[in-house]
């Protein structure tokens, strides 16, 4: 025990020095341990006071139904969308679901799915910053244990995957910019080492303006959760040649931008155009409402769902499945207007020269 709490698996795994998955494969005798390892969680759980739950115990034969859910974030609406599509289908099939986010960071994913596995998860559904490096899919591969990707792109061959195509998404989107007169689009994405779908996006939106004849504008990258934009909006329109239209890699992001550059005086879309790229639902009704790209989020939870179940079932081989997308119009976009910015660029040249 330590102080006066009940001390749990956590601690154990600090006293000892190892990861939790290594004191749940010991005290359950699940998987291979070091004696090394072995010897400092038995003198970890004697120095904490650690009792294991005994009826876990008598039970680690059973069949768990319950599914691990890892998703990046429980602020973007997008990922509440594949939750509730995996919930959803989960009841239906008799399993329950546990729930964690990892805020765009490896070594959280890594931790979350130490934390799963400790609870015996029957398999996971998960979505990390890239699944060609993470260490949290290094994990599940070591343990055997079913797991199927959501939103991340997947190498063939590789894990199963349900997703859309990142890439061509991103340019359908521009080409309607294009489509619309657009030539300066600027792109405002979420990092590049937090989401490999946002490295696919920048490239999808790069390659549909060079199919133009149309060299990429600005690409600005900022955190995923990023709310305030007003500086990076403001360095943008005071450009010598300031975009027209600005494509942003998520809902949330542009819907942040459409606030900074309302804090700016700029207009949207009678000064800058600006589109999305997910789908949620609160992008139709914000005002103007936002022009996006659809990906069909609780769909493909649901889709993620049914597979994992083959898996632990049945054992069925890998599948990579790509969902379509579409493109939603809205109020936030519309034919550029040259010389729009001019006013707002001749007002940020007087407060630069004061």
């Amino acid at each position: 025990m330590i102080g006066k709490t009940i001390a749990n698996i956590r601690d154990v795994a600090k006293c000892a020095g190892v990861s939790i998955s290594t004191v749940s494969r010991v005290l359950n005798e699940t998987g291979p341990a070091s004696p090394k390892a072995r010897e400092a969680v038995l003198r970890a759980v004697a120095a904490t006071g650690f009792r294991p739950n005994a009826i876990g115990r008598t039970l680690k034969t059973a069949k768990s139904r319950t599914i691990g859910v890892l998703v990046p974030s429980l602020k973007n609406p997008i990922f509440a969308d594949v939750v509730q599509g995996v919930e959803r289908a989960a009841e239906g099939e008799g399993y329950s679901i546990l729930l964690a986010s990892s805020s765009y960071q490896p070594r959280k994913e890594k931790d979350a799915v130490e934390v799963f596995l400790s609870n015996r998860v029957a398999g996971l559904i998960v979505t990390v910053a890239d699944e060609a490096t993470s260490p949290a899919l290094a994990l599940l591969r070591r343990q055997g244990v079913p797991f199927v990707l959501v939103f991340n792109p997947a190498r063939d061959p590789g894990p199963s995957a349900v997703t859309i195509d990142n890439r061509g998404a991103a340019g359908a989107l521009v080409e309607a910019l294009i489509a619309l007169g657009h030539r300066r689009i600027a792109m405002i994405a979420g990092r590049f080492q937090s989401s490999d779908r946002s490295g696919l996006r920048r490239a999808g939106y790069a390659e549909a303006l060079r199919r133009h004849g149309l060299e990429p504008g600005p690409v600005v990258e900022v955190g995923f959760e990023t709310l305030d934009l007003r500086h990076h909006c403001a360095a943008l329109c005071s450009a010598p040649e300031p975009p027209t239209a600005l494509f942003c890699s998520t809902d949330m992001l542009a819907i942040a931008a459409i606030r900074g550059l309302a804090t700016l005086g700029v207009r949207v879309p009678e000064d800058v155009s600006v589109a999305g790229f997910d789908g949620i639902a609160v992008g139709q009704w914000i005002a103007p409402s936002l022009a996006t790209m659809v990906q069909p989020a609780e769909e493909m939870g649901a889709k993620a769902l049914h597979h994992l179940l083959a898996r632990i079932d049945h054992a069925a081989p890998a599948l990579r499945l790509t969902l379509p997308y579409r493109v939603r119009p809205g109020e936030s976009w519309g034919p550029p207007r040259e010389g729009s910015l001019l006013p707002f660029r001749a007002k940020g040249s007087e407060q630069r020269a004061s």
